[in-house]
């Protein structure tokens, strides 16, 4: 085990004391008689030590168990011929791609990766070139030999601390790190340090090293020349990363001026009979252009890391200004195009950002896009560390907001967290500047991750946990049969119950939800509060379980009412209208049941009830009905105030791909229209979605107009629950099959962040099944039934019976006319009209026929004077289509609308 040795013999001194307190792999090497004592092999080199060199007032300690193996293999190591190269590299390079690199990992909510990462992996990439570093000095029979190794079993020295706080180091290898991904190895690499950690290491685990890496820098080391253990050919050393010493005293403005970048010191101590001075230093320099970015080497990772970014790439230095030296007059030309570079680069993220963003929950990663990059519109590496104008962005950089400047790295990370996390947005086709400049100072300061209070987080763990049992449960009880479950798009029942809590918060009466049949018995039983006894007696009744349209369906259309009282104590009213299977046909039913509640209630603001669609993704791009209740929304006689549109992002239709159902980046496109805000985000994480809600519920208030949220996730199961979705999709849906709930993910968070522990989470799943268990049994015992009762024919005869008498007398209909034939004084009627107006005038005196028009207009008359709202809409219905109607009339510079008779 050479230089890991030590752990061998402290291992096997607590195998004798205590055989149960080490590993099972560790027993069976000690049971064969494969370690323990072993007399100390004097070094092939070493003098004894000189009888009178000890000072006589020392007290010699005998060096045992781990210091002493490590004395023994320092000694063993005396007897190979080492040299040593060193290279001095700049890393500028790897500092600013490890920086993108975990920018992007910290938004995803995935580990870093480290200097010593991409050292390790630029080391595996250039044994590929140079297998030479990766042999041996061996010999047989007494001959010398050159060991060959057909793999790289790359060691890596982990620094461990003990209970006694002195400090070890322990090296175990990654196996074949040749033929691993860079993804793989960050993953091996993990492994391997954790387990030495935790003391977890097996006796594999040091087998067969053939080169090594170790990393002294992480103490400050600057340089150094580690020792060569036999059975391998070369180390690798990296040195403390800092900045020239010349320029250590220098203003970071300086350094940046004149491009200056931290170094790194490598060293390659290698054995000298089988490797030669000119091999190590090709070597080093090999290392050296891969961490510079040579032959793709970063490519690659970004690449099999899904990172939708362009990494940097090593380049001179254009100067600060344009020119050698700041202040230089023929600087100023250049001066000015990087400053409009920075411009042009922050409005491409607010435009485009959106496209980079995490949004899928099931990995799809975007892809690089050239107007998010820097290097698009000439800034280097070089400029990172520059500070430049940052026009409108200044009041999100800093705590000292507004910056007016802020160095291009500070610009470009409050681009991407923004823009480019859980969250993308589209505004900026919005053409009213307070709009776009509204929706910046939310999103931008807070980099769209503002901190959730914990009761809220807890909420959301609740709902996400209510919704998932409720579809387990309904799987269980009522197996085989359809319920069109919510599964996979959980976070939609967060975003709904956060919404009816912010929103009672605002004093806002009622929220009107319309939906399609999807989630819909999950929506009705967690955010309606619909008893759900009656869901349970629905599935009951189950007459036909292959019918689509039967029956059996009809719970999947019905709507309900309730009252929701919030957790700030208030009630808000809440309902689902009823739908039909024709999907979005209920949108412009909802808006016609919002717009006589805002009226009744005298809200000429239109905040207090608030239209809430809820869409399928395919249903949204590809009905007609969606984009015409858009078109109508923002008319004074359509308009509710605006509409939440959420959107329950499956990314599939019933068994069509996107890609393959409509044209448009985004099933949402059809909003940009209207120019309202579309906020995407990630299913999988429901703080990114209460976020999205809160910015789209103050826009939709405070505007007045649509916002939609695209909630981009999955569905885990087909169409129905009878439909087997891997006819069709056989590779999206073992994904699915394999991709945990979005509440399994987000209680592990909580519980990773110390906000819940595993047991909270347990005790919430079980008092939510419990509470469905006890609604289930009592639904049993009352053996509740709901029959669905159709109305028969009615007789003519008896039909009067059902018709109240509305006539009206004489006087009243006279009024009525006067009012619809009388105009202003000053009112010019266009000439072709006054025998229209006429004839009405004399209709009844003259017994004159009465047409269809002159009825309605008489009818719609008697309603307004009784108190009765009457309201016509439509294209052309204040003229007619036919020109029969004439409720409107234009005059050459006004118009009037006779809609109320005058008297």
């Amino acid at each position: 085990m050479g230089v890991n040795s030590w752990l061998e013999d402290e291992l096997y001194q607590q195998y004798l004391h205590d055989r149960g307190a080490v590993d099972e792999s560790w027993k069976r090497v000690f049971e064969q008689g494969g370690a323990g004592p072993r007399p100390a092999q004097p070094p092939a080199q070493a003098a004894a030590l000189p009888p009178g060199s000890t000072p006589p007032d020392s007290a010699l300690q005998p060096l045992r168990g781990a210091a002493g193996r490590i004395a023994e293999n320092m000694a063993a190591s005396v007897s190979i011929p080492l040299a040593a190269s060193q290279r001095t590299i700049a890393v500028k390079v790897m500092d600013e791609n490890r920086r993108i690199i975990n920018q992007h990992r910290t938004v995803t909510g995935l580990g870093k990766v480290s200097y010593t990462h991409l050292i390790g992996w630029a080391i595996v990439k250039a044994l590929a070139e140079m297998p030479g570093l990766n042999h041996a000095y061996a010999e047989k029979d007494g001959q010398p030999f050159r060991a060959v190794h057909p793999h790289v079993h790359l060691g890596i020295a982990v620094d461990v601390a003990g209970k006694d706080g002195a400090r070890s180091l322990l090296v175990p290898n990654i196996k074949n790190a040749a033929a691993l991904t860079f993804e793989q190895f960050l993953a091996a690499f993990d492994d391997l340090v954790a387990r030495a950690r935790t003391n977890k290491l097996t006796p594999a685990d040091f087998q067969g090293t053939t080169i090594s890496l170790t990393n002294p820098g992480t103490v400050g080391t600057v340089a150094s020349n580690p020792r060569l253990m036999p059975g391998q050919g070369a180390i690798i050393a990296t040195g403390a990363i800092d900045y020239p010493a010349e320029y250590q005293g220098a203003a970071p403005e300086t350094r940046a001026i004149l491009g200056i970048s931290k170094v790194m010191t490598l060293t390659c101590t290698y054995d000298h009979r089988v490797i030669q001075g000119a091999e190590s230093g090709l070597f080093l320099g090999r290392i050296q252009s891969l961490l510079d970015g040579a032959s793709g080497f970063y490519d690659e990772i970004f690449a099999n890391l899904r990172m939708p970014h362009q990494p940097v790439r090593w380049e001179k230095d254009r100067g600060a200004l344009g020119a050698p030296l700041p202040g230089v007059a023929s600087s100023r030309t250049a001066e000015i195009a990087k400053e409009a570079a920075i411009i042009q680069l922050i409005n491409a993220y607010r435009v485009r950002g959106h496209l980079i963003a995490d949004l899928d929950p099931l990995g799809a990663e975007p892809s690089y896009h050239p107007e998010l990059d820097p290097e698009t519109y000439g800034l280097t590496i070089w400029d990172l560390d520059r500070e430049f104008l940052t026009g409108t962005l200044g009041a999100a950089i800093g705590e000292g907001s507004p910056k007016p400047v802020a160095a291009l790295r500070e610009i470009l990370e409050t681009l991407r967290q923004t823009y480019c996390g859980k969250i993308g947005c589209e505004y900026m086709n919005i053409q009213v500047p307070e709009q776009k400049r509204w929706l910046q100072g939310r999103m931008e300061p807070r980099a769209n991750n503002w901190p959730l209070p914990p009761e809220m987080r807890l909420r959301i763990l609740k709902n996400l946990i209510d919704a998932e049992e409720f579809e387990h449960f309904l799987h269980s009880r009522f197996v085989g049969q359809k319920r069109f479950a919510l599964e996979g798009a959980e976070t939609a029942l967060a975003i709904l119950d956060e919404l009816l809590e912010r929103a009672s918060r605002n004093n806002v009466h009622e929220i009107v939800i319309g939906m399609a049949h999807r989630g819909r018995l999950n929506i009705l039983a967690n955010v309606v509060g619909k008893d759900v006894k009656q869901i349970f007696a629905s599935f009951e009744g189950e007459i036909d379980p292959a019918s689509t349209q039967g029956s059996g369906d009809v719970k999947y259309h019905l709507g309900a009412t309730g009252v929701r009282r919030c957790e700030s104590g208030g009630e808000i009213a809440v309902s689902v209208s009823p739908n039909p299977s024709h999907l979005e046909a209920v949108d412009p039913v909802v808006e016609g049941i919002v717009r006589p509640k805002q009226d009744r209630l005298g809200d000429t603001r239109r905040e207090r009830v608030i239209p809430v669609l809820v869409h399928g993704d395919a249903a949204f791009a590809g009905q007609g009905v969606v984009a015409e209740t858009l078109n109508l929304s923002q008319l004074d006689g359509y308009s509710t105030g605006g509409t939440v549109h959420l959107v329950i992002n499956n990314q599939i239709g019933f068994t069509t791909l996107p890609e393959e159902s409509r044209s448009s980046p985004y099933s949402t496109d059809v909003a940009r229209g209207v120019q309202a805000p579309i906020f995407h985000l990630n299913g999988d994480d429901p703080e990114a979605a209460i976020r999205a809600l809160e910015i789209a519920f103050d826009y939709r208030q405070q505007f007045k107009k649509d916002v939609v949220i695209d909630m981009i996730c999955y569905r885990r199961h087909g169409h129905n629950e009878g439909d087997d979705p891997s006819y069709t999709q056989p590779l999206l849906y073992r994904k699915i099959k394999e991709h945990p709930s979005v509440a399994v993910l987000y209680g592990r968070r909580l519980v990773r962040e110390g906000v819940v522990s595993a047991g909270d989470v347990a005790a919430l799943r079980k008092a939510a099944a419990g509470r469905l268990s006890e609604a289930y049994d009592a639904a049993q015992k009352g053996t509740e039934r709901y029959e669905v009762q159709e109305l028969s024919a009615v007789p003519g005869e008896d039909i009067a019976g059902f018709c109240p008498r509305t006539a009206v007398n004489r006087p009243v209909l006279d009024r009525v006319i006067r009012g619809m034939t009388q105009f202003p004084d000053d009112f010019h009627l266009h000439p072709k009209l006054r025998a229209f107006i006429e004839r009405r005038r004399g209709g009844l005196e003259n017994d004159a026929p009465i047409d269809w028009a002159f009825g309605e207009a008489l009818a719609f008359g008697t309603l307004v004077l009784e108190g009765t709202a009457v309201r016509l809409s439509g294209q052309d219905s204040g003229r007619g289509t036919f020109s029969q109607r004439h409720l409107a009339f234009y005059g050459r510079s006004s118009a009037i609308s006779p809609t109320a008779p005058r008297s």
